[in-house]
């Protein structure tokens, strides 16, 4: 068998040479007052005034792992996300967490609360509890309780999407998208409470949404849903780039599934059903048949429609970063060399098209020829994706990174 790369020096060189560069990166997105602004291709803060939850949220997690890393000034960064998500970013009328507020913090942007940004919310304060910053324990109490008094729904296994401010209307859309970050969210949380309950539920929603919902319509993950979870397929065909809720199937996410998979097969050890590796294996092996290398150059497209053709052929960062993970977690857990054979391509792919050495960071957006391009996504508004990407293929499925790194990172 070929040797994995993970386990070669230079591999892990040039991966944590990355990572450092990430990160460095990332710091001018520090806002003063708490939180992470938008950056530009550039680097710099962009034009966009809002601070965004889900950004503060997905950076406070990243800069709470490199915390644990042991990256100077990393703790300190997720700090200041911490000091938006229990500040600025918060409801302390109505409780939870908006969407985004104005640059001030003084008014709400958005003032609806969605499943998607209270699921990173759970992340970041799981990923900080763990790395003992400051405040974070009693954030991730108070978010698991707002995820389980507004959001999860004990009668289906699943979350609904969205509500207006003061919770008193309930978005009748639902949502595969938010469902997926809120299984990552809820290992993390069972990791750093050690309540079960959460791991559980994440098998409860990637058994629904996957293993029988995704499997009954041909293994093409179903992404948006009415209130009763019967699939919209035409949802959004006139906005078939939406960079939230895009017509058709995201390649990335039957991806992001697969690697979720793997970690709940770890995470539940001897008492794993059988199915989720073997779900895995497929949603990853259908990706790269209909995602890869299908309209004429290299790279995943974004989306496809029910006959499995491309609808949106821009090539979005965050999409080879899931794969090369879930190559490297399916690799680890099967013994299989296909999956090492496309770990290596993958990079060799990222690396060539994606790194961006003069900028710094990664394109987040190609256009089909493989150019940088801001059709769906501007700028570079985050790190989550790329940093998991150069850490993540370093750690074991289970426990979740934040945990491993604290239990083994010095082993790294």
């Amino acid at each position: 068998m070929t040797d994995a790369w993970v386990d070669l020096p230079g591999h892990r060189a040039w991966l944590h040479r990355e990572e450092l560069r990430l990160t460095d990166f990332g710091m001018a997105a520090a806002l003063p007052g708490g939180g992470f602004g938008w950056l530009d291709a550039d680097g710099r803060r962009s034009a966009d005034p809002a601070v965004h939850t889900w950004i503060t949220a997905r950076m406070t997690h990243v800069y709470s792992l490199a915390h644990l890393r042991g990256i100077p000034g990393a703790g300190p960064l997720a700090d200041n996300g911490l000091a938006a998500l229990t500040g600025r970013l918060r409801d302390s009328e109505h409780g939870g967490w908006f969407s985004s507020t104005d640059a001030a913090g003084a008014a709400p942007a958005a003032t609806g609360k969605s499943a998607y940004d209270h699921a990173f919310v759970v992340l970041a304060a799981a990923s900080a509890t763990v790395a003992g910053r400051p405040g974070a324990a009693p954030l991730l109490e108070e978010a698991l309780g707002v995820v389980e008094q507004h959001f999860f729904d004990t009668a289906t296994g699943l979350s609904v999407e969205g509500y207006d401010r003061d919770w008193s209307v309930c978005e009748d859309y639902r949502g595969a998208n938010s469902n997926m970050h809120l299984v990552e969210a809820f290992l993390a949380a069972a990791d750093a409470t050690g309540d079960t309950v959460w791991r559980d539920r994440a098998l409860g929603i990637a058994e629904r949404l996957i293993h029988r919902i995704t499997a009954a319509n041909g293994w093409r993950l179903p992404e948006h849903f009415t209130a009763g979870w019967e699939p919209v397929l035409d949802y959004n065909r006139d906005q078939p780039a939406h960079p939230f809720r895009p017509f058709g199937s995201t390649v990335g996410h039957w991806l992001e599934w697969a690697r979720l998979l793997v970690a709940l097969d770890a995470s539940l050890g001897e008492a794993a059903p059988g199915w989720l590796v073997e779900d895995a294996e497929r949603l990853f092996d259908l990706s790269l048949t209909h995602g890869w290398d299908v309209d004429g150059a290299a790279g995943f497209v974004y989306t496809l429609d029910w006959d499995d053709r491309p609808v949106v052929r821009e090539r979005m960062h965050w999409v080879p970063a899931e794969a090369l993970m879930t190559a490297a977690a399916l690799r680890r857990r099967t013994g299989e060399e296909r999956y090492e054979e496309a770990y290596r391509t993958l990079w060799d792919y990222v690396r060539r098209y994606l790194v961006d050495t003069a900028r710094g960071s990664w394109h987040h957006e190609l256009a089909p020829d493989n150019t940088p391009s801001a059709t769906v996504w501007a700028g570079k508004p985050d790190l989550y994706h790329a940093y998991q990407a150069v850490l993540l293929p370093l750690l074991p499925a289970a426990p979740s990174a934040a945990t491993a790194l604290r239990a083994n990172g010095a082993a790294l």
